[in-house]
């Protein structure tokens, strides 16, 4: 059909080139010549790319002038120094640098491939190749009767001789790409993103030879879309395969494939065409074409462009639910196997258009090992709430006495009716921890997402179904438990981790602080790392119940010292990591049935309810030589130069609580608000209403504990799973108490905080942002979401303030 030696259109293309135009292309060809709605397009193939980089010749001359700034010095003055004179292929000096990168050193790789990029930008596209594409994209607009129409310009990835080689997610993407130049330009960039530090990285430690690793440009019609999304054709949750899963969202798919929004969710069962289930979600914002320079894309609230009404508006009506469900079932019919698809409808002409698809590859299926018990099949044995996020599989290690906790080897999976602090040691070798009990702050979910181990909890029947030896596979992010080692998801949670790269780009900035929550010592690296403002919950329980024996065991034996000894030493890995940056250490808040079974516990008192018994301030103050002990360790801080830390007392419920406190500090020489900065913990009620009485007290700071705040106003046991789905931070009487507590802390100059689960939730960040509040503290895992969530709030009341002084 083609004349052309660089460009394929869809109608030319089958499953089989992929290694021509990658996993993308091959299946656009595969769908429009099975008779799918596809917008019509055509690919640059990967020869394209191949062609450019191995005949573009580059001579030392022309790198030194296009480039100049960036030649005096780093790698690219080592590859020119060591360069031939004559000109040699673009391909020769991209091979010479990234040969030179160390792919493990972020900054380093970061550096390199800008370089890498810069280059590839800088040379002009072969007229050979120029003039095909220009002349495919103009026969393209000809079929719209147009000169000119908006097109995609997607990478597609490929590996030569290894047509099973996957880089999604790896390339660029640009839509609403209009007009010549900005096709050319495009497509290019295309190629450039082929060395984006995350692709390299990838297929370094994939092993894959950079030389043998092409880009292919799919050129697309593009869809002016009224509403777009994606469609399971397996339910990827339950795993049912005669269940379609679609989510959608008004405007462009970007907004649903990013996580930008919350899309609808419809669930419709095949064969009947039953809407089984329909979640219509708060939709506050869509990928629009950029209505000022009618190119490329921009993030708009749908309250502005579309109305308030379509916020909470079903996006598909009933029959196009069934439309697009139908479509599913016959693309999957047509490649025998579950499909993820993506799909809009253009407001032009009100069709359906199917824009991608390719396998669910959780589902695949392969041979059984029954040795090792491997599958596909995906058999959910439990459900239960998804705690920590990620995939871990292993063998079952059933724990319900503390004593057996040595039971648990490295890559164990961790099941038990619910953890405790003395768990630890043992959760830190787990590949993934299961519960029977629990809600999303009990104490393995903070551990977990702390740890990074995938955790389910308030399964409430683990420890029944599940058996010692047992091979099974958790994943945290959905809270579903699978039978056996599930290759494909352990698999790609690997590549997950092996792809992910800490990539320093330009600091986002806020004016509210984004500080990180910190259990152990040992995460404070890691914690450090996540570019957190500082630390806002330095929890004592696990230092301290993390020793060994009772500390008053330690104080009753004359061990003092060997307790602050300790301490001390947990501690000052935190402040070291994190200095400058302000650390706040909350003292000891361990209910009594954790301390029961340390050694040296047991007179520890039988508590009904121990989350509403001697723990917090109230115990430190009724045992005054623990308190003592903990301040000792951080005078000694102090004394060694280490001015970034402050201390916050919890449960604290009246001003005569603080005063004693700081009178014991006072006893060992560590001074309130010179020596450190004092604060408390407001997750009473009690405290909230008094919090104008506290302040007087004297405070630098106050943190909301928000996990028992809530549970202490709305009478809800957080780690009892019947009626955690009642338990919600958001609950108007929660939020009441808080914004009173901000407002009387700004008149009184006192700095607010939240540490709580909260501090984790983007909707709880974004109206803590408008109450005023100077800093949130989240899980290790939740930082970059809410510093993104914090910038984006903080734009958005800007916008608005402007907007109202302009009325």
């Amino acid at each position: 059909m083609s004349e052309y030696k660089f460009v394929k259109w869809f109608e030319e293309l089958g499953k089989e080139d992929v290694p021509l135009v990658g996993g993308k292309g091959a299946n656009l060809g595969e769908l429009t010549n099975a008779g799918i709605p596809v917008p019509p397009g055509f690919c640059v193939t990967a020869e394209a790319y191949k062609y450019f980089v191995n005949n573009v010749k580059v001579s030392k001359n022309d790198i030194e002038r296009i480039m100049s700034e960036k030649a005096k010095s780093g790698v690219l003055a080592d590859v020119l120094a060591a360069a031939p004179e004559e000109a040699r292929p673009l391909q020769d000096w991209i091979m010479d640098i990234v040969s030179r990168t160390n792919v493990d050193d972020s900054r380093e790789l970061l550096d390199n491939t800008a370089l890498i990029r810069e280059l590839i930008d800088s040379m002009p596209m072969p007229k050979e190749i120029a003039d095909e594409v220009l002349d495919a994209y103009h026969k393209l607009s000809q079929r719209f009767g147009k000169d000119a129409v908006y097109v995609a310009v997607r990478s597609s990835a490929t590996a030569e001789d290894l047509p099973e080689a996957s880089f999604a997610g790896q390339q660029e993407t640009y839509l609403d790409v209009y007009g010549d130049e900005d096709l050319l330009e495009n497509v290019r960039m295309c190629w450039a993103s082929l060395w984006t530090a995350r692709a390299t990285f990838y297929r370094a430690k994939q092993g894959f030879d950079h030389r043998r690793v092409y880009l292919s440009a799919v050129v697309q019609k593009m869809v002016n879309s009224e509403t777009s999304g994606v469609m399971f054709t397996a339910n990827p949750v339950t795993n049912d395969r005669n269940e379609i899963m679609i989510n959608g969202a008004w405007g462009l798919g970007e907004a649903v494939v990013s996580g930008a929004v919350s899309p609808d969710e419809y669930i419709v069962e095949k064969g009947t065409w039953k809407i089984k289930e329909k979640y219509i979600a708060e939709k506050e914002v869509m990928y629009v074409r950029n209505p000022e320079t009618g190119k490329g894309t921009v993030l708009v609230k749908v309250v502005d462009f579309l109305g308030p009404e379509y916020v909470k508006k079903q996006v598909l009506t009933e029959e196009q639910i069934i439309e697009v469900a139908q479509m599913g079932a016959k693309i999957e019919a047509h490649y025998q196997y579950p499909q993820d698809i993506e799909w809009a409808y253009d407001k032009d002409d009100g069709k359906l258009y199917i824009v991608q698809s390719r396998p669910i590859t959780t589902l695949k299926e392969v041979k059984t090992e029954e040795a090792e018990e491997v599958t596909e099949e995906m058999e959910v044995v439990l459900k239960g709430l998804g705690a920590s996020p990620g995939v871990g599989a292993g063998k079952v290690v059933i724990i319900l006495d503390v004593n057996d906790i040595d039971k648990v080897k490295e890559g164990d999976v961790l099941v038990t009716t619910m953890t405790n602090p003395d768990m630890v040691p043992a959760m830190k070798r787990a590949s993934a921890i299961v519960t029977d009990e629990g809600g999303r702050t009990c104490h393995a979910a903070i551990v977990g997402r702390e740890l990074g181990i995938p955790t389910v909890v308030g399964t409430k029947e683990a420890t029944k179904k599940l058996k010692d030896g047992m091979l099974i596979t958790v994943d945290g992010t959905r809270g579903v438990v699978y039978k056996g080692v599930v290759k494909s998801l352990v698999k790609e949670e690997k590549e997950k981790a092996e792809s992910r790269v800490v990539v320093a780009g330009a600091p986002l900035i806020t004016a509210t602080e984004v500080k990180v929550n910190v259990s152990m010592p040992e995460v404070a690296e890691r914690a450090a790392a996540t570019g957190a403002d500082g630390v806002g919950l330095l929890r004592a329980e696990h230092m301290i119940l993390g020793i060994g024996a009772h500390p008053v065991k330690f104080i009753k034996e004359g061990r003092e010292e060997e307790l602050v000894n300790k301490l001390v030493e947990g501690i000052r890995k935190v402040v070291e990591a994190f200095y400058p940056r302000r650390v706040w250490y909350r003292t000891l808040d361990a209910p009594t049935n954790e301390f029961r079974e340390l050694p040296g516990g047991e007179d520890e008192p039988i508590e009904r309810n121990p989350m509403l018994g001697w723990r917090g301030i109230r115990r430190g103050l009724d045992q005054p030589e623990i308190l003592k002990a903990e301040f000792k360790a951080i005078k000694r801080l102090v004394d060694e130069g280490y001015d970034n830390i402050g201390v916050m007392l919890p449960l604290v419920s009246h001003p005569e609580q603080i005063r004693t406190a700081k009178e014991i500090a006072l006893s060992v020489g560590l001074v309130p608000h010179k020596d450190v900065e004092w604060g408390v913990m407001v997750e009473t009620p009690a405290s909230a209403l008094i919090i104008e009485d506290l302040i007087k007290e004297g405070l630098d700071f106050i943190s909301f504990g928000t996990n028992d705040l809530t549970q202490y106003t709305l009478a809800i046991d957080r780690d009892n799973e019947r009626v955690f789905k009642l338990y919600d931070e958001k609950h108007p009487a929660v939020l009441k108490l808080i914004e009173n507590v901000i407002k009387t802390c700004k008149k009184y100059g006192v700095e607010t905080s939240i540490c709580g689960q909260a501090g984790s939730d983007p909707k709880m960040v974004r109206k803590l942002v408008r109450m005023g509040i100077d800093s949130v503290s989240a899980n290790p895992d939740a930082v970059e979401l809410i510093r993104k969530t914090v910038a984006r709030e903080e734009a958005r009341v800007r916008l608005e303030a402007a907007r109202k002084a302009l009325e």
